[in-house]
Protein backbone atom coordinates (compact mmCIF):
# COMPACT_ATOMS: atom_id res chain seq x y z
CA UNK A 1 0.00 0.00 0.00
CA UNK A 2 1.18 3.68 -0.52
CA UNK A 3 -0.32 7.04 0.70
CA UNK A 4 -1.39 8.41 -3.28
CA UNK A 5 -3.72 10.50 -1.86
CA UNK A 6 -0.82 13.02 -0.51
CA UNK A 7 1.22 15.62 -2.55
CA UNK A 8 4.54 15.64 -1.39
CA UNK A 9 5.35 19.57 -1.56
CA UNK A 10 1.96 20.10 0.50
CA UNK A 11 3.22 16.80 3.35
CA UNK A 12 6.47 18.89 3.65
CA UNK A 13 5.27 21.92 4.25
CA UNK A 14 2.92 20.66 6.49
CA UNK A 15 5.03 18.37 8.57
CA UNK A 16 7.22 21.03 8.40
CA UNK A 17 5.07 23.36 10.38
CA UNK A 18 3.92 20.45 12.85
CA UNK A 19 7.21 19.95 14.04
CA UNK A 20 7.76 23.57 14.58
CA UNK A 21 4.70 24.03 17.01
CA UNK A 22 6.13 20.73 18.08
CA UNK A 23 9.45 21.85 19.24
CA UNK A 24 8.23 25.31 20.24
CA UNK A 25 5.73 24.07 22.65
CA UNK A 26 8.05 21.38 24.37
CA UNK A 27 10.70 24.19 23.98
CA UNK A 28 12.63 21.38 22.57
CA UNK A 29 15.99 21.18 20.80
CA UNK A 30 16.82 19.91 16.83
CA UNK A 31 13.84 22.09 14.65
CA UNK A 32 17.12 22.49 12.52
CA UNK A 33 17.64 18.88 11.52
CA UNK A 34 13.77 18.42 11.03
CA UNK A 35 13.32 21.40 8.96
CA UNK A 36 16.24 20.05 6.95
CA UNK A 37 14.60 16.10 5.80
CA UNK A 38 11.20 17.36 5.36
CA UNK A 39 11.36 16.78 1.93
CA UNK A 40 12.93 13.52 1.63
CA UNK A 41 10.59 12.26 4.29
CA UNK A 42 7.46 13.78 2.72
CA UNK A 43 8.78 11.61 -0.71
CA UNK A 44 9.24 8.85 1.15
CA UNK A 45 5.51 8.59 2.78
CA UNK A 46 3.78 9.92 -0.15
CA UNK A 47 5.30 8.15 -2.93
CA UNK A 48 8.06 6.03 -2.18
CA UNK A 49 7.57 3.66 1.16
CA UNK A 50 5.21 0.40 0.49
CA UNK A 51 3.28 0.68 4.50
CA UNK A 52 -0.20 0.10 6.14
CA UNK A 53 -0.99 2.40 8.22
CA UNK A 54 -4.03 0.11 9.73
CA UNK A 55 -1.29 -2.73 10.30
CA UNK A 56 2.10 -0.94 11.20
CA UNK A 57 3.85 -4.86 11.17
CA UNK A 58 2.57 -5.64 8.10
CA UNK A 59 5.10 -8.42 6.83
CA UNK A 60 6.03 -6.73 3.36
CA UNK A 61 6.14 -3.16 4.33
CA UNK A 62 9.23 -1.25 3.36
CA UNK A 63 11.57 -0.56 6.52
CA UNK A 64 12.25 2.84 7.69
CA UNK A 65 14.64 3.91 9.72
CA UNK A 66 15.64 7.50 11.34
CA UNK A 67 19.11 6.96 12.41
CA UNK A 68 19.58 10.59 13.45
CA UNK A 69 16.90 10.07 15.46
CA UNK A 70 16.95 13.71 17.04
CA UNK A 71 15.04 15.10 14.26
CA UNK A 72 12.20 12.46 15.69
CA UNK A 73 9.41 15.69 16.04
CA UNK A 74 9.21 15.72 11.83
CA UNK A 75 9.28 12.09 12.07
CA UNK A 76 6.52 11.50 14.24
CA UNK A 77 4.67 14.49 12.21
CA UNK A 78 4.73 12.96 9.22
CA UNK A 79 3.78 9.23 10.67
CA UNK A 80 0.52 11.10 11.92
CA UNK A 81 -0.20 13.26 9.02
CA UNK A 82 -0.27 9.95 6.82
CA UNK A 83 -2.52 8.50 9.23
CA UNK A 84 -0.69 5.90 11.77
CA UNK A 85 -2.10 8.23 14.38
CA UNK A 86 -4.07 11.24 15.28
CA UNK A 87 -2.38 14.15 14.75
CA UNK A 88 -4.03 15.32 17.91
CA UNK A 89 -1.19 13.67 19.87
CA UNK A 90 1.38 15.76 18.47
CA UNK A 91 0.61 17.97 21.37
CA UNK A 92 1.97 15.52 23.63
CA UNK A 93 5.62 15.97 21.92
CA UNK A 94 8.23 15.57 24.63
CA UNK A 95 5.65 15.32 27.33
CA UNK A 96 6.03 13.13 30.96
CA UNK A 97 4.49 10.07 30.47
CA UNK A 98 4.07 10.56 25.99
CA UNK A 99 5.26 8.08 23.85
CA UNK A 100 6.43 11.01 21.63
CA UNK A 101 9.68 10.73 23.29
CA UNK A 102 12.50 13.75 22.32
CA UNK A 103 14.37 10.67 20.05
CA UNK A 104 12.71 8.33 17.62
CA UNK A 105 10.55 5.36 19.82
CA UNK A 106 10.03 2.20 18.83
CA UNK A 107 6.63 2.72 21.00
CA UNK A 108 5.26 4.99 18.38
CA UNK A 109 3.34 3.08 15.32
CA UNK A 110 4.83 3.53 12.71
CA UNK A 111 8.74 3.63 14.05
CA UNK A 112 10.82 0.06 13.39
CA UNK A 113 13.80 1.02 15.99
CA UNK A 114 14.66 3.42 18.96
CA UNK A 115 17.29 5.64 17.63
CA UNK A 116 19.28 8.35 18.46
CA UNK A 117 22.29 7.15 19.27
CA UNK A 118 24.22 8.15 16.41
CA UNK A 119 25.83 5.10 13.93
CA UNK A 120 23.34 2.71 14.68
CA UNK A 121 20.69 3.13 12.00
CA UNK A 122 22.71 2.18 9.25
CA UNK A 123 23.96 -1.49 11.14
CA UNK A 124 20.15 -2.12 12.20
CA UNK A 125 19.12 -1.44 8.34
CA UNK A 126 22.19 -3.40 7.17
CA UNK A 127 20.59 -6.30 9.28
CA UNK A 128 17.18 -6.35 7.75
CA UNK A 129 18.11 -6.05 4.02
CA UNK A 130 20.15 -9.16 4.68
CA UNK A 131 17.14 -10.74 6.43
CA UNK A 132 14.89 -9.72 3.25
CA UNK A 133 17.32 -11.43 0.56
CA UNK A 134 18.26 -14.30 2.66
CA UNK A 135 14.17 -14.72 2.91
CA UNK A 136 13.31 -14.40 -0.46
CA UNK A 137 10.97 -11.61 0.00
CA UNK A 138 11.39 -7.96 -1.69
CA UNK A 139 10.61 -5.75 0.79
CA UNK A 140 13.08 -2.73 0.53
CA UNK A 141 15.29 -0.86 3.71
CA UNK A 142 15.62 2.77 3.69
CA UNK A 143 17.65 4.35 6.55
CA UNK A 144 18.07 8.44 6.80
CA UNK A 145 21.59 9.57 8.09
CA UNK A 146 22.95 12.74 8.95
CA UNK A 147 26.16 13.80 7.82
CA UNK A 148 27.73 14.49 10.92
CA UNK A 149 26.60 10.90 12.12
CA UNK A 150 29.32 9.74 9.19
CA UNK A 151 31.90 10.42 11.69
CA UNK A 152 30.88 7.26 13.53
CA UNK A 153 32.97 4.02 12.11
CA UNK A 154 30.13 1.90 12.45
CA UNK A 155 28.80 3.18 9.65
CA UNK A 156 31.47 2.60 7.29
CA UNK A 157 31.70 -1.06 9.13
CA UNK A 158 28.22 -1.32 7.86
CA UNK A 159 28.93 -0.33 4.20
CA UNK A 160 31.50 -3.00 3.69
CA UNK A 161 29.01 -5.16 5.45
CA UNK A 162 26.17 -4.20 2.26
CA UNK A 163 28.66 -4.68 -0.51
CA UNK A 164 29.71 -7.67 0.60
CA UNK A 165 26.19 -9.38 0.43
CA UNK A 166 25.29 -7.12 -2.46
CA UNK A 167 22.18 -5.95 -0.03
CA UNK A 168 20.51 -4.21 -3.40
CA UNK A 169 17.77 -3.71 -1.01
CA UNK A 170 19.34 -1.28 0.92
CA UNK A 171 18.85 2.75 0.27
CA UNK A 172 20.88 4.81 2.46
CA UNK A 173 20.28 8.46 2.39
CA UNK A 174 23.08 10.96 3.65
CA UNK A 175 21.43 14.19 4.97
CA UNK A 176 23.82 16.35 3.62
CA UNK A 177 23.03 20.22 5.13
CA UNK A 178 26.47 20.70 6.24
CA UNK A 179 26.45 21.04 10.08
CA UNK A 180 26.36 19.57 13.00
CA UNK A 181 26.15 20.00 16.68
CA UNK A 182 29.74 21.63 17.14
CA UNK A 183 29.93 23.40 13.94
CA UNK A 184 30.11 22.54 10.25
CA UNK A 185 30.90 18.93 8.94
CA UNK A 186 33.84 19.49 7.04
CA UNK A 187 35.47 21.25 9.89
CA UNK A 188 34.64 18.70 12.24
CA UNK A 189 35.83 15.38 10.26
CA UNK A 190 36.05 16.22 6.55
CA UNK A 191 34.09 13.76 4.96
CA UNK A 192 34.73 15.07 0.97
CA UNK A 193 34.56 13.11 -1.58
CA UNK A 194 32.21 12.05 0.16
CA UNK A 195 30.85 10.37 -3.43
CA UNK A 196 34.06 9.27 -4.27
CA UNK A 197 34.38 7.15 -0.75
CA UNK A 198 31.07 5.37 -1.10
CA UNK A 199 31.47 4.33 -4.18
CA UNK A 200 34.96 3.17 -3.35
CA UNK A 201 33.11 0.96 -0.84
CA UNK A 202 31.32 -0.87 -3.84
CA UNK A 203 27.78 1.66 -3.12
CA UNK A 204 25.73 3.32 -6.37
CA UNK A 205 25.50 6.41 -5.51
CA UNK A 206 23.37 9.58 -6.48
CA UNK A 207 23.71 13.17 -5.25
CA UNK A 208 20.70 15.32 -5.92
CA UNK A 209 18.97 18.60 -4.21
CA UNK A 210 17.43 17.44 -0.95
CA UNK A 211 14.86 19.85 -1.34
CA UNK A 212 13.68 19.02 -5.15
CA UNK A 213 11.26 16.32 -4.55
CA UNK A 214 10.99 15.12 -8.53
CA UNK A 215 15.15 14.39 -7.67
CA UNK A 216 14.35 12.67 -4.87
CA UNK A 217 11.38 10.65 -5.97
CA UNK A 218 13.75 9.70 -9.04
CA UNK A 219 16.98 8.73 -6.82
CA UNK A 220 14.22 6.89 -4.79
CA UNK A 221 12.56 4.55 -7.40
CA UNK A 222 12.63 0.95 -7.07
CA UNK A 223 13.23 0.55 -10.98
CA UNK A 224 16.25 3.13 -9.77
CA UNK A 225 17.88 0.23 -8.11
CA UNK A 226 21.58 -1.92 -9.86
CA UNK A 227 21.37 -5.49 -9.30
CA UNK A 228 23.94 -6.25 -6.46
CA UNK A 229 24.62 -2.94 -5.49
CA UNK A 230 23.37 -0.93 -2.18
CA UNK A 231 22.42 2.74 -3.24
CA UNK A 232 23.38 5.42 -1.51
CA UNK A 233 21.86 8.70 -1.90
CA UNK A 234 23.89 12.04 -0.88
CA UNK A 235 20.67 14.88 -0.51
CA UNK A 236 22.41 18.42 -0.28
CA UNK A 237 20.33 20.14 1.84
CA UNK A 238 19.52 23.40 4.16
CA UNK A 239 19.51 22.95 7.88
CA UNK A 240 16.39 24.48 8.94
CA UNK A 241 14.87 24.67 5.19
CA UNK A 242 11.73 26.85 4.81
CA UNK A 243 12.19 29.52 7.90
CA UNK A 244 14.27 32.31 6.74
CA UNK A 245 15.80 32.72 10.36
CA UNK A 246 16.74 29.25 10.81
CA UNK A 247 18.23 28.56 7.38
CA UNK A 248 22.13 27.71 7.54
CA UNK A 249 22.47 28.40 11.25
CA UNK A 250 24.01 26.21 13.51
CA UNK A 251 22.29 27.60 16.80
CA UNK A 252 18.85 26.32 15.24
CA UNK A 253 19.98 22.45 16.35
CA UNK A 254 19.55 23.50 19.80
CA UNK A 255 17.31 26.65 19.99
CA UNK A 256 13.71 26.58 20.19
CA UNK A 257 11.26 29.40 18.76
CA UNK A 258 9.30 31.49 21.13
CA UNK A 259 5.90 32.64 20.18
CA UNK A 260 6.88 35.57 17.79
CA UNK A 261 9.32 33.42 16.38
CA UNK A 262 7.00 30.58 15.89
CA UNK A 263 4.33 32.83 14.51
CA UNK A 264 6.97 34.19 11.85
CA UNK A 265 8.13 30.48 10.79
CA UNK A 266 4.58 29.42 9.67
CA UNK A 267 3.38 32.82 8.24
CA UNK A 268 6.85 32.02 5.97
CA UNK A 269 5.67 28.42 5.33
CA UNK A 270 2.42 29.66 4.39
CA UNK A 271 0.20 27.96 7.09
CA UNK A 272 -1.81 29.42 9.81
CA UNK A 273 -0.57 29.78 13.45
Amino acid sequence: MSPTQFEAATLARDIRADALRMVAAANASHIGTCLSMGDILAVLYADILRYDVGDPSWSDRDRFILSKGHGAAILYAVLAEVGFFETELLAQYCCDGSMLMGHASHKVPGVEVSTGSLGHGLPIGTGMALAAKRGGVDYRTFVLVGDGELDEGSNWEAMLFATTHELDGLVMIVDRNGLQGFGESEDVMRLEPLAAKLEAFGWDVMTVDGHDCNQLRTALARDATVAGKPRAIIADTIKGKGVSYMEGKIEWHYRSPNAEQLAQALAELGVDS
